[in-house]
């Protein structure tokens, strides 16, 4: 065999495994994320594809949690930029504490009325252990915590997930939504 012939097959191979592009810049490679799917509050099953080209914040939530009040800054950061493609979705999650016992629909009246949240709230899911759901297990394994640790320590920690679907930056619980805005504006101007 000849070195043009290995060339040629190197050559192919590297074309078989290259993302396809159809324009420059653009890659015919889908994020894993637009492939996960979550039921929202009422039950009405989201595909994430529909957050292509969005900046998306996720966040696991609780109803009675010191953490709660943080659903004022969420709202705050997705009315001002909504408009600009913020999308947050809230899990709700009752696996820290017992602090979020209720019902979807009690927790969906909750945030609503104490909150008034526009935002959309998913189902109510566990982000830990066996009955981990999907989105969860993709969001730890791409953003480990402390110490590459998989595992969500409290209610309220967050992901930041760009708009070509990568997750970009996980925040701890205290970190307030407000503090996190210059990611998201970042973000939003790409």
């Amino acid at each position: 065999m000849t070195l043009r012939f290995y060339a040629l097959h190197l050559f192919f191979l590297i074309v078989a495994f290259a993302p396809i592009k159809i324009f420059p810049g653009v890659s015919t490679m889908t994020s894993p994320f637009y492939q996960l799917e979550a039921n929202d509050i009422v039950g009405d099953k989201i595909s994430f594809e529909t957050f292509k080209d969005k900046v998306v914040l996720i966040v696991n939530t609780a109803s009675f949690c010191g953490f709660t009040k943080q659903f004022t800054e969420l709202q705050e950061l997705y009315k001002k930029y909504k408009e600009q493609g913020l999308v947050i979705l809230a899990f709700p999650c009752n696996q820290f504490g017992d602090q979020d016992p209720h019902s979807n629909g009690e927790i969906k009246t909750f945030c609503e009325s104490n909150f008034n949240i526009t935002f959309p709230l998913m189902e109510k899911i566990d982000v830990n252990g066996d009955k981990t759901h999907e989105v969860f297990t993709y969001l730890k394994e791409e953003l480990p915590g402390l110490l590459g640790s998989k595992k969500i320590k409290w209610n309220f920690t967050k992901f930041l997930i760009d708009k070509k679907g990568k997750p970009i930056k996980r925040f701890a619980p205290q970190d307030s939504p407000r503090s996190i805005e210059d990611d998201i504006k970042n973000l939003l101007a790409l």
